[in-house]
């Protein structure tokens, strides 16, 4: 399967080949007809995504705030591996899709293989 993502340390895109995901009790498997993108929030996350690490901390605020309370809980050292941890991971972008169900482990028996659905979720509804 293929998605689209942003290696978020160096602003990177890219369509890379990836494992169909496995789902649990409770969720669908959707194969993916249609994305939709929305301006903002992709042009948020990519803008961050291809900022120095200044410019990163200057359009998310909320994060240096969070920064600043973990030096204070969990020491600098601490801090600065959470934070290149975080620079160093990929993001699958996109939270709005609809498609096919291929498979379902829905609990309450609603969606069936082959049901033409609308889903939404970060991490789970990907372009």
């Amino acid at each position: 399967m293929k998605q689209v993502i942003q290696n978020f340390k160096t602003g990177n895109l890219y369509i890379d080949d990836v494992p169909v995901p496995s789902i649990s009790k409770g969720m669908v498997l959707v194969e993916n007809k249609f994305s939709l993108i929305s301006a903002g929030t992709e042009r948020s996350t990519v803008s961050v995504g291809k900022a120095n690490l200044f410019g990163k901390a200057k359009q998310r605020p909320d994060l240096v705030a969070q920064v600043i309370q973990n030096v204070k809980k969990e020491g600098l050292q601490a801090t600065l591996d959470k934070v290149r941890t975080k620079l160093d991971s990929l993001k699958a972008l996109g939270y709005s899709t609809s498609g096919i169900v291929m498979a379902s482990l829905d609990t309450n028996g609603t969606f069936k293989p082959g049901d033409r659905i609308a889903c939404a979720g970060q991490d789970y509804a990907s372009h």
